[in-house]
């Protein structure tokens, strides 16, 4: 599968870190190299943007434009429910504001900082900083060379419509991203399907599609949805090991975390670390520390691991060593105690 043809069937890709989305296609797609997706953001066939769950993700332009719409009202309420937010713009016409954000935004690529000062003489007495929050209620994209392999930049955006050259789709409608969702990650609950796009009340856009879906009940009782040819491997059917980034997708599609995070494993979070997958469950976590030309991949696992899983964690891990990090004279892969679940 290509790149972009992965991007889109996983209806995007979680992009808060920038090489998130290589690790993502790495641990997915075979023989996969960075150009194969740094070339299409290059050229603006792909972009970062704020999109499900209000978080950064990498999605395709045809989804930047076609998706979007369908997303808005999950910005606005997340935004809106925050009191900083309330407080920073008491007072102010918002609408006004965006509009001059808008324009600004049009004119040329703007990081948060640089609109807050250009408007800070308009808004005496407020914060510019509090102020620019505003922007992320604007369908914009960060523009590159951040988010390119090997590349950096700073963390600048400018509306959709100035970097792709078409306007959103506003007659977007959310039914076809709920049948790619499923096709992604079904069988799933309605309440799955919320939780991974970040929207409430999908219950009756679930029952307009329920004659193009089949249904199943969980252990629990639970109706489950699903397209009508969605794979339903046998249990048994063996999951190699898989390192996934920081933030990923499939531990990130349902509400239910059961499916990814076995039984007597806390959820953690602790920034810079991603997720090891043994058999299709999360049995370790990993980073990379690079220290001039020796890059170590650091692995701690949640429990005891056979030797077995051990040795294909290990061999994983060189893998994802020498792709992150193929310039390093040295390269190790080490395993360590895991210290101790930070509780969500």
């Amino acid at each position: 599968m290509q790149a972009l043809d992965a991007v889109e069937r996983l209806v995007g890709l979680q992009a808060q870190v920038p090489r998130d989305p290589y690790v993502a296609l790495w641990s997915r797609l075979d023989r996969f190299r960075p150009a194969a997706l740094a070339e299409p953001m290059a050229d603006r066939r792909a972009v970062r943007m704020t999109m499900l769950r209000g978080t950064l993700h990498l999605v395709t332009a045809k989804d930047a434009v076609g998706m979007r719409p369908t997303i808005q009202p999950v910005v606005e309420r997340l935004l809106r429910s925050q009191a900083a937010f309330r407080a920073a713009l008491d007072g102010i016409d918002l609408d006004e504001l965006l509009e001059t954000y808008s324009g600004l935004l049009e004119e040329a690529p703007r990081t948060r900082a640089q609109l807050g000062e250009a408007v800070a003489e308009r808004y005496p007495g407020r914060d510019p900083a509090s102020l620019s929050v505003a922007m992320y209620l604007l369908p914009t994209v960060q523009v590159t060379p951040r988010g390119i392999w090997g590349q950096t930049g700073p963390s600048a955006f400018t509306t959709i419509e100035a970097w792709l050259g078409r306007p959103m789709d506003e007659a977007a409608e959310i039914e076809p991203v709920i049948v790619r969702y499923l096709a992604a990650f079904g069988p799933s609950t309605v309440a799955d399907a919320q939780s991974w796009s970040g929207l409430a009340g999908l219950g009756p856009a679930f029952e307009d599609l329920r004659p193009r879906l089949r249904t199943f009940r969980d252990e629990r009782g639970r109706e489950l949805f699903d397209v009508p040819d969605g794979p339903l491997p046998d249990p048994d059917v063996a999951a190699p090991v898989r390192f996934l980034p920081e933030y990923d997708n499939v531990g990130l599609g349902h509400k239910d975390r059961r499916r990814i995070i076995p039984d007597g494993v806390a959820q953690w979070t602790e920034v810079g670390w991603g997720t090891v997958l043994v058999d299709g469950f999360g049995a370790a976590r990993w980073r990379l520390d690079v220290d001039g030309d020796e890059a170590t991949l650091r692995i701690e696992p949640f429990g005891r691991l056979s030797r077995e899983a051990r040795a294909e964690v290990s061999e994983e891990g060189e893998r994802l060593a020498s792709f992150l990090a193929p310039v390093a004279e040295r390269r190790d892969v080490r395993f360590s105690a895991f210290p101790g679940a930070v509780r969500r």
